[in-house]
């Protein structure tokens, strides 16, 4: 993503990836869609319309504020989910989880530098972003009680394409250039980094709780880290491993197997 948006504007990309996974989702889910309802329309549309806003602020937040104090901001999702459930969903997380998302928020201050600079509108912009995919998380576990949710995934991806397409067309007209990698980025990132990543956590949200999905969902820099160490940059470089690396890696990954001990079993929405 980092090395595609140096030639392609940022929702042209996702305008083009979401319509991917758009249609991947939609041709292997053609069946549970004959049956779709009004209010299933409108759930699909509510999570697909919160996770084109996270990214959205995302973006725009970057405009003013380091990567590193992006990510780690982006994460904090993972203290606003068990809050949210507690509080909309009426689900107390058990005690290991609330260390385990303690250990990981550590994990990503660590992993990500935490702040470099006094607080800024990025700064604020890429916490409602936070709050965004936090609501995300929370609302498919919501709306998978009386929804299919491989109906709300079909929905939120296509909900989330045709934002992204205005956006595209309201911020970013213009000529796009494609070329072969281009063309492999949006089908790589369509197909696995959206159809297959937000179509398997809509699904399997209905069989887990949203703090230990939150969590998992944490692991996301210690991958991007690792990747960044192999997948040169658009300068044809490699990222250095450093001790922060190691240390943020290990606290994410520690947080995850606190919380999925086996005394977490009793939490509510777990299998």
């Amino acid at each position: 993503m980092k090395n595609i948006v140096e030639v392609l504007g940022v929702y042209a990309f996702l305008a083009m990836r979401f319509t991917v996974a758009a249609v991947i989702l939609a041709v292997l889910f053609r069946k549970p869609m004959r049956g779709v309802r009004p209010q299933n329309l409108m759930h699909g549309a509510v999570i697909g319309f919160l996770l084109f806003l996270g990214m959205a602020l995302q973006v725009t937040g970057l405009k003013f504020t380091p990567a590193s104090t992006s990510a780690f901001v982006t994460g904090l999702n993972v203290i606003i989910v068990p809050i949210a459930s507690a509080l909309i969903l009426r689900k107390q997380p058990p005690i290991r989880a609330i260390i385990g998302v303690v250990m990981a928020s550590a994990g990503l201050f660590v992993l990500t530098g935490g702040f470099s600079q006094q607080w800024n509108k990025g700064d604020t912009l890429t916490l409602l972003c936070a709050f965004c995919f936090a609501m995300q998380i929370i609302f498919i576990d919501k709306f998978n009680a009386v929804t299919d949710p491989r109906q709300s995934a079909v929905i939120q991806m296509v909900t989330a394409a045709l934002l992204y397409g205005m956006a595209w067309l309201m911020f970013e007209p213009g000529k796009v250039q494609i070329t072969w990698v281009v063309v492999f980025t949006v089908l790589y990132t369509g197909a696995l980094g959206t159809a297959f990543a937000f179509g398997v956590q809509t699904i399997a949200q209905k069989y887990t709780s949203p703090t230990r999905t939150a969590l998992i969902i944490s692991c996301e820099p210690v991958f991007g880290a690792i990747f960044a160490l192999i997948v040169p940059g658009t300068g044809g470089k490699t990222e250095t491993l450093t001790w922060a690396m190691i240390a943020g890696s290990l606290l994410i990954l520690g947080g995850m197997i606190t919380a999925e001990s086996k005394t977490e079993s009793t939490e509510p929405g777990s299998p």
